[in-house]
């Protein structure tokens, strides 16, 4: 005796379109409806071991930058740097260096957003005027000459240490202001 199936050739034929067809509407989503791949938060190009120079001859300055990583972003119009060096440097003034791990270009440069690990140094190596700032936060206004923080910070300069919240800093006058919690330690020599 043979034995017949409940369900027909067509009937499974059927199904297995049906899924197939599912599981292909799935599989090829466009991508502008996936969330996760929103290409207008990608980086629209990426260079690496980047370097440049900005000379205004007219105020004789000179800015140099180097940084391992640059990351452009169009949508937003801002530069992302990775391990960056800013040198800044103009005749009678001591060359002001700034050294971080990430930095944040907006306004064409005009506002420079350094974070992790910034050092910046005003000042030559040998010079006993020269002073260094660590902190982990640093607002930089190249066009102005101002450097800005709201977070912690040390300067050191000779054998003197200070540590405080918050710091404005006027390279053209070389005007250091501290906002709260300052301390200093002089040690003698």
């Amino acid at each position: 005796m043979i034995r017949r199936s409940y369900f027909s050739f067509t009937f499974i034929l059927l199904t297995g379109l049906l899924a197939l067809t599912v599981w292909l509407d799935r599989v090829t989503q466009p991508l502008s409806m996936a969330p996760e791949l929103d290409f207008y938060q990608q980086p629209d190009y990426i260079i690496e071991h980047i370097s440049g120079l900005r000379v205004e001859h007219e105020k004789n300055i000179h800015r140099f930058f180097y940084a391992k990583k640059a990351f452009h972003y169009i949508s937003q119009d801002f530069t992302q740097l990775e391990d960056i060096q800013f040198i800044n440097s103009e005749t009678e003034k001591p060359p002001f260096r700034v050294l971080a791990d990430h930095a944040e270009l907006r306004s064409h440069g005009e506002d420079v957003f350094l974070n992790g690990n910034v050092t910046a140094t005003r000042g030559l190596d040998g010079d006993k005027a020269k002073i260094t700032l660590k902190t982990d936060k640093l607002h930089l206004l190249p066009d102005e000459d101002k450097v800005k923080t709201d977070k912690s910070v040390m300067i050191s300069r000779l054998n003197t240490t200070i540590h405080a919240v918050g710091l404005e800093l006027n390279n053209q006058t070389g005007v250091v202001e501290l906002l709260s919690r300052v301390r200093a330690v002089d040690q003698k020599p």
